[in-house]
C-alpha cells in the first residue's frame, strides 16, 4: 500500500468537524450539482455522486431529497469553489478548499486566520503545484470476489495510481481528471460506489517537532472552524 493508503490512513484519524459540517458541506454540493446539471441524479453524474456521498455520511433521505429541491429554485444561493493557498508556521504548505456564496466575506475570514496564527495567504499557484490532486471512489467489495490486481490492470487506462482494500472498502485513487471516466466505468459494471471525493496528496511531507506541530495545528483548527470551508490540506508529515 502507498502514499495515498497512508495519507487516508492520516486523515481518519484526524479532523472531521461533527455531523453538522459534513451534512452543510454536502447540502453545498447539491446545490453546486443541481445548478451545473439539473435535479435529476439519472441525467446528472455529479449529482449522483453526491447521493452517493450522503448516504455514505448517514445523511437523512429526506434532508437530501429536501436539499435537491431547493437547489432547484431561484432564490438559492449559488456557491462557488475557491482555493486558497498560503503557508502556515514553520513553512507548512497549506491549501484550503472552500464553497461560498460570498468570496469577499470569504478572502477576509481566511486571511484573518492565516495572519492570526503566523501564516500567510499566497497567491493562486504558490503552493498547489506540491500537492497531486486526485480523485477517489470506495467501492463495495462484498459478493463481487474482487480480484485487486486483476482490477487494477482493468483500470489502468484511467491512470490509478492505487487501489486498496480497508475496512470501509474497495479504494481507488487516480488523477483529478479521470473522475467522470472512472464514475461510468464503475457504474457500466456494476459496481457499487459508496462514496466518491476529491483529495490533494502532498508529494512530499515536512518533519516537525511535537511544539512546531502544535503552532500548525492551531492555524489548521481556525480554518476547519470557518462555515465556508470543505477541506484543509498541509505537507506536514
Amino acid at each position: 500500500m502507498g502514499r495515498a493508503f497512508e495519507f487516508r490512513k492520516a486523515r481518519k484519524m484526524k479532523r472531521w468537524a461533527g455531523m453538522a459540517k459534513t451534512f452543510t458541506r454536502i447540502g453545498k454540493d447539491i446545490v453546486m450539482a443541481v445548478k451545473s446539471g439539473g435535479p435529476n441524479p439519472e441525467t446528472n453524474s455529479r449529482l449522483r455522486a453526491v447521493i452517493q456521498n450522503a448516504k455514505a455520511a448517514n445523511m437523512p433521505k429526506a434532508n437530501v431529497e429536501k436539499a435537491i429541491k431547493n437547489a432547484s429554485g431561484k432564490d438559492t444561493a449559488d456557491y462557488k469553489e475557491v482555493l486558497f493557498e498560503g503557508y502556515g508556521p514553520h513553512g507548512i504548505a497549506v491549501l484550503v478548499e472552500t464553497a461560498t456564496d460570498n468570496n469577499n466575506r470569504t478572502v477576509a475570514d481566511v486571511r484573518a486566520a492565516f495572519n492570526k496564527y503566523d501564516g500567510a495567504l499566497g497567491t493562486s499557484g504558490s503552493v498547489a503545484f506540491m500537492f497531486d490532486h486526485t480523485c477517489n471512489f470506495r467501492i463495495n467489495p462484498e459478493g463481487k470476489n474482487i480480484d485487486m490486481e486483476e482490477l487494477e490492470l482493468e483500470l489502468i487506462d484511467f491512470e490509478v495510481e492505487e487501489v486498496f482494500q480497508d475496512e470501509d472498502g474497495v479504494m481507488i485513487y487516480a488523477p483529478f481528471e479521470q473522475f467522470g471516466n472512472l464514475q461510468k466505468y464503475l457504474e457500466e459494471h456494476h459496481l457499487e460506489i459508496l462514496s466518491s471525493g476529491f483529495e490533494r496528496i502532498p508529494q512530499n511531507t515536512v518533519a516537525l517537532s511535537d511544539e512546531q506541530r502544535a503552532d500548525v495545528e492551531k492555524i489548521l483548527d481556525k480554518l476547519d472552524e470557518l462555515d465556508d470551508v470543505n477541506q484543509v490540506y498541509t505537507n506536514m508529515e
